[in-house]
């Protein structure tokens, strides 16, 4: 049985900590092979997208720690900014002691996008789409057999009017999709691509976009955690302080959308890091989430933070998470397959149940540094390593120099290159 609770990981070197994983996940050589060779030859990168020169890579770390929904679980994550992995490996060791996460997802449905522009009356077009939406329903449900026959398919038609629109006025049709454990772009697109010349047909119109949205308000993940508040407690800081703090931290990112702009990238630094990790979509999470945080007219975060009846800190994230297990990077990265493999997950539900647990720890680590002892602290002993190396050390001089600098709290290239003379000797 997989154990997210690995003692001294950060401690060990690079082969112990694969093998370490191995014996905890079931992974086979092949599978760890896909993380120390990049995942890809520049072959099959030339196979997946345009004018291929080679290979960018990025380090791939593993959050510890994680329960989610009753089940440990180990999280890959890519990404290249330090603190994340280590900031949201500790939440979760927190939130353990309330339970770890429990998350909940909708059923994955997609919305495809059709604008019918040219169209005399709108209104009676709207009505006349509503006549034939059986029909319409069962021509969509009838493009994909594979997606059917695991639950899939077409499952609503929705029309709206834009009145006031530069070009005037214009219908928008919305088909609900059920993609099952796809991100779904391929089908959804599919199926409004084989329903436009009908809609034309039935409005007299032209169906100009034909194209899924990235505001997946339909296929929602859901995450909480309920964090003990003396298990809050550090330092100088009593639980009761840091459990305010943090709760302080999310009602300025409530409010102001200048925060809750940076409050969401937080979020987003741990959901990002699975989602590249598996081979889904990035960009289109980021346009999803960002869009589903003004849904009430105004820019506010998508977490939130407060307290129960017995005082423990209560945290929530709900925002729409697209990404599937079948099909695109997913099925074709090496990488992605192990990273899918190490987690167990056998539906696209139960990763994004993961993803949406990750940012809300992640989320969490971020305020309590904020709220406390201020965010430069963790993050920047990290970065000092980064600086330390784009000065020139290697091998051990790595750690020797940064650990100067954050000794001295200057972390500058400058500085790194001062002490890495002067411990080098040259």
């Amino acid at each position: 049985m997989t154990t997210s609770r690995i003692s001294g990981f950060y401690n060990m070197t690079l082969d112990e900590r694969r093998q370490k994983l191995a014996d905890a996940a079931a992974l086979t050589p092949p599978d760890l092979g896909a993380w120390t060779s990049g995942g890809i030859s520049a072959d099959a990168a030339d196979h997946m997208i345009e004018n291929v020169i080679g290979l960018h890579s990025l380090p791939l770390g593993i959050a510890l720690n994680f329960m989610v929904n009753g089940k440990d679980v180990l999280v890959p994550m890519t990404l290249e900014e330090p603190s994340v992995v280590a900031g949201a490996s500790f939440m979760a060791k927190l939130a353990r002691a309330g339970g770890g996460y429990q998350a909940t997802t909708t059923d994955p449905l997609m919305i495809g996008q059709m604008q019918v522009i040219n169209v005399t009356n709108l209104n009676e077009a709207k009505l006349k789409i509503y006549e034939k939406k059986a029909e319409l329903l069962a021509e969509a449900d009838s493009i994909d057999p594979i997606l059917k026959k695991f639950g899939g398919g077409a499952r609503d038609l929705e029309v709206r009017i834009f009145n006031d629109s530069p070009i005037g006025g214009f219908l928008v049709v919305h088909l609900i999709y059920d993609v099952r454990d796809a991100m779904g772009a391929n089908a959804v697109n599919t199926a409004c691509e084989r329903l436009a010349p009908k809609i034309e047909a039935l409005t007299g119109g032209k169906v100009h976009l034909r194209i899924l949205s990235n505001l997946a308000d339909r296929r929602i993940a859901r995450a909480r955690c309920t964090i003990p508040v003396k298990a809050l407690a550090f330092d100088n800081f009593s639980g009761e302080q840091v459990r305010d703090g943090i709760i302080a931290a999310y009602a300025f990112a409530a409010v102001d959308p200048y925060r809750a702009a940076t409050h969401n990238k937080g979020i987003m630094n741990g959901v990002d890091a699975v989602v590249i990790a598996t081979g889904n979509d990035w960009r289109a999470i980021e346009a999803g989430a960002h869009a589903y945080a003004v849904k009430n007219g105004h820019y506010t975060s998508l977490s939130t933070w407060g307290k129960d009846s017995e005082g423990n800190l209560v945290g929530t994230l709900e925002m729409p998470m697209a990404v599937g297990i079948v099909g695109g990077a997913t099925k074709v990265h090496p990488a992605a397959q192990a990273a899918v493999k190490l987690m167990g997950v056998k539906t696209a539900n139960e990763l994004a149940e993961i993803i949406v647990s990750v940012g809300l720890a992640q989320n969490m680590a971020a305020l309590r540094a904020l709220a406390t002892e201020g965010i430069q602290r963790g993050h920047m002993s990290l970065h000092a390593r980064q600086v330390a190396i784009a000065a020139g050390a290697s091998g051990d001089l790595v750690e020797k120099v940064a650990t100067q600098m954050v000794a001295e709290k200057v972390v500058r290239i400058d500085r790194a290159e001062e002490i890495l003379k002067s411990l080098s000797g040259k």
